[in-house]
């Protein structure tokens, strides 16, 4: 599976370079074996409670583009990125939850106007369509990722926007073939904790975090009303 990851990146002329982010602090506790089996199951050597990284806000350069793959049994479920700094940010699809087995997304931002393109490709890397996102607008500089479920739920990368505060997505420097890749993991249950192997996407990104500023949910919308 991952060969065929990494080919296609090639293929589709997209950089990858190694993900390079300070690792979380405190590191979340990961329950049970499910994430480490199938991590495991891909060639991939993380250990899921001692290597996340903290990238809870990435800062993109003005024309990032990567390519995102999903693992995940809810076919529902979908994966997608958002502003940061909004208090109320518009999500933008990366991987809608009735891909098919072995389809995947390009994504690239794009300037005059400011602006992010999803492209989406078959199992055999032809083209299918795409889509564009104005509203926001997108800001590279202050991107994260989130996970939608059918029934309504959203997850997302910055703690602060999760029930409760906690973390619901973790991430990790994808390994041997994946290397320059970075696995996000997110738990979709009631939490908190949890297995953090109910969707799974590995997206080709050269990654550095925005420091954390720590704060709770009232600081926040105060922040950006």
């Amino acid at each position: 599976m991952l060969k065929r990851l990494v080919s296609t990146a090639v293929l589709m002329t997209l950089t990858a370079a190694i993900a390079h982010a300070a690792a979380r602090v405190p590191q979340v506790p990961v329950s049970g074996t499910a994430l480490a089996t199938f991590f495991a199951s891909q060639g991939q050597t993380i250990d899921v409670n001692n290597q996340q990284l903290d990238l809870q806000t990435m800062d993109l350069s003005s024309t990032t583009a990567f390519e995102a793959h999903v693992f995940g049994a809810d076919l529902g479920t979908t994966f997608g990125g958002y502003n940061t700094a909004l208090a109320v940010p518009p999500l933008y699809q990366i991987v809608p939850g009735s891909l098919t087995t072995g389809w995947f997304s390009s994504t690239s931002f794009r300037t005059s106007p400011t602006r992010v393109v999803v492209s989406l490709f078959d199992a055999s890397d032809a083209f299918q369509g795409s889509t564009t996102y104005l509203s926001g607008p997108p800001d590279p500089s202050t991107f994260g990722f989130c996970v939608q479920q059918s029934a309504g739920g959203v997850f997302y990368t910055q703690d602060v926007r999760n029930p409760g505060g906690t973390a619901r997505i973790l991430a990790y420097n994808g390994t041997g073939s994946a290397t320059g890749w970075t696995w996000f993991a997110c738990e979709t249950g009631a939490g908190p904790g949890g297995d953090y192997a109910d969707f799974i996407a590995l997206v080709n990104l050269s990654l550095a975090p925005v420091p954390v500023s720590r704060t709770d949910w009232g600081t926040l919308k105060r922040r950006f009303r």
